[in-house]
């Protein structure tokens, strides 16, 4: 079996890997950078509102914003240091660094915009594509990096440890310890080892178990699903943030509709168009995520209607297609001009607001196994993420980490051993089989574990997945590994946690609602 060595391992090139693989870099590290795709193929590229920046007038009112929005449920230590951290992280890279062209007012200022949860205007952006702007130029200049090493198309199927994957009995002994992991890469049915003194998890989220995702296609909880079959801790599964406004159409893919829009002034509406947020909550269509997620479900059930809508009519056709043109593009392809007619809007599953649980170096309980971006629970959003904090969350992170890596690998020994070598069968998987499979992982969470859940839907959802889980074992352990196999197996036991988090929670709330009559 191959191995390759470097200093610093990162599974997955969003902006929170790229990121931290910069700076690792910039500090003469050599960094191996794993990717699903090519250089903007991550959700952070489809991130569109914008990134917290101008807190200069009022920072104690962004926290108190972070933590209404997390239900009184986000870690303090974690939001005073996104606060903090946040800004300069943005400045410095961003701003400074790689002059990523955010949008400005006419005397040059960067122009400011609010979202649901924000008591004022904070937000920067580029038009409606921000999380292109910003990963396309960490990208470029990641890719310009002698140092960093960019593996596309590559997928890591589980994590090296001392405990685990080296022949040396007396190791099983040791303290919980990554030294790599094992990555089938692109075009290859045989693994490879990296072997590295830091490993670093910047996977992504876990949208796609559910039927109805913002997230890109793959994005299963990889990290999660690998750090728990290592012993690494998880917490908060059970807070999987909806997106209130996706795109809805039939035989349309889903995408998303920036909550920037409602910042403006749009309006959620339903068929006869009536305000129905303004009963919800005092922000009304501002209302933090789970709340509008849940208000537009209750509509949907009550009027058995298949969407509701988001009304434009206060806002200049010509501002929606110079602030918003690329959702302005979107609708247009599915036939609804914004400009003229309200847009169908459904939730769909969006963020995760727990993961494998980390300090705020991005340290897990596993020795040289860092977790950052939204693979990671700081706790920073607690039950539910305000909005446009997840960009700034994936800066603070990588920085904060590799600062201290950093130090680490200056300081610290590493042991390294030669990793025991990966045995794969010869059998090709059925890939009808492994597409059904994930269908029904994906149904199963959508319709038992979504946006309204309950005791009795919970345990049907773990009856399903616990036999589909011994089905998948049996299966991955006697066929050659693909993508889609390795996506399968991590997607069960990503759905199968959640399941879990949410039956052991009986408290509603942010983002899990636990309904005690359904």
């Amino acid at each position: 079996m191959e191995v390759i060595r470097t200093d610093c391992l990162v599974i997955g090139a969003g902006l929170a890997g790229s990121a931290y693989a910069l700076h690792a870099a910039q500090a003469g590290l050599d960094v191996a950078l794993l990717s699903l795709g090519g250089p903007c193929e991550a959700n952070s590229d489809w991130a569109q509102g914008g990134i917290i920046y101008d807190t200069s007038t009022h920072p104690d009112l962004l926290a108190a914003d972070i933590m209404a929005a997390s239900d009184g449920m986000a870690n303090p230590d974690a939001v005073e240091q996104l606060v903090r951290e946040g800004p300069v992280a943005v400045r410095e890279l961003l701003l400074e660094q790689l002059q990523v062209e955010f949008d400005r007012q006419s005397g040059g200022g960067l122009e400011l915009t609010r979202e649901g949860g924000h008591s004022e205007r904070r937000i920067i952006h580029a038009k409606d594509l921000t999380g292109h702007a910003i990963l396309s130029s960490v990208a470029a200049c990641v890719d310009a990096s002698p140092r960093i090493s960019r593996q596309s198309g590559s997928v890591a199927i589980d994590l090296l440890t001392l405990s685990h994957n080296t022949d040396t009995p007396a190791d099983r002994f040791a303290p919980l310890t990554c030294f790599g992991a094992y990555v089938l890469m692109e075009n290859s049915s045989k693994p490879v080892a990296i072997v590295a003194r830091k490993t670093v998890l910047a996977t992504g989220g876990l949208g796609q178990i559910f039927q109805h995702s913002t997230n890109r296609p793959g994005t299963v909880g990889h990290g999660v699903a690998m750090a728990y079959r290592v012993g690494a801790r998880v917490i908060d599964l059970e807070y999987v943030q909806f997106h209130p406004t996706v795109f809805y159409g039939e035989n349309v893919p889903r995408f998303l509709i920036t909550e920037a829009l409602r910042g403006e002034g749009a309006v959620l509406i339903n068929r006869h168009g009536e305000h129905f947020m303004d009963a919800a909550h005092p922000r009304a269509s501002l209302a933090p995520r789970d709340i509008v997620s849940r208000a537009i479900h209750q509509e949907l059930v009550t009027s058995g209607e298949p969407c509701v809508y988001l009304d434009t009519s206060t806002l200049a056709p010509d501002f929606l297609h110079e602030r918003f043109p690329h959702i302005h593009q979107r609708c247009l392809e599915h036939g609804v001009d914004i400009g003229k007619e309200p847009i169908p809007v459904v939730p769909a599953a969006h963020y995760s607001c727990g993961g494998v649980h980390t300090d705020l170096q991005g340290r897990s309980n596993v020795l040289h196994l860092n977790v950052i971006g939204e693979t990671a629970c700081t706790g920073l959003h607690g039950a539910n993420r305000l909005a446009s904090t997840s960009l700034l969350e994936c800066l603070t992170g990588a920085k904060c980490t590799a600062m201290a890596d950093i130090r680490d690998l200056s300081e610290m020994e590493f042991r390294l051993p030669e990793p025991r070598s990966w045995k794969s069968p010869q059998r090709d998987p059925d890939p009808t089989l492994i597409q059904q499979d994930l269908n029904l992982v994906q149904q199963t969470m959508w319709n038992y574990a979504g946006i309204v859940r309950s005791q009795r839907r919970l345990s049907r959802a773990r009856r399903i997945l616990l036999e589909l889980r011994e089905e998948v074992q049996s299966f991955y352990s006697d066929c050659r590994l693909n993508r889609e196999l390795i996506e399968l197996r991590n997607a069960v036991q990503t759905a199968l946690m959640v399941v879990h988090a949410a039956a052991l929670n009986p408290r509603s709330k942010g983002c899990h609602y636990v309904s005690s009559d359904e």
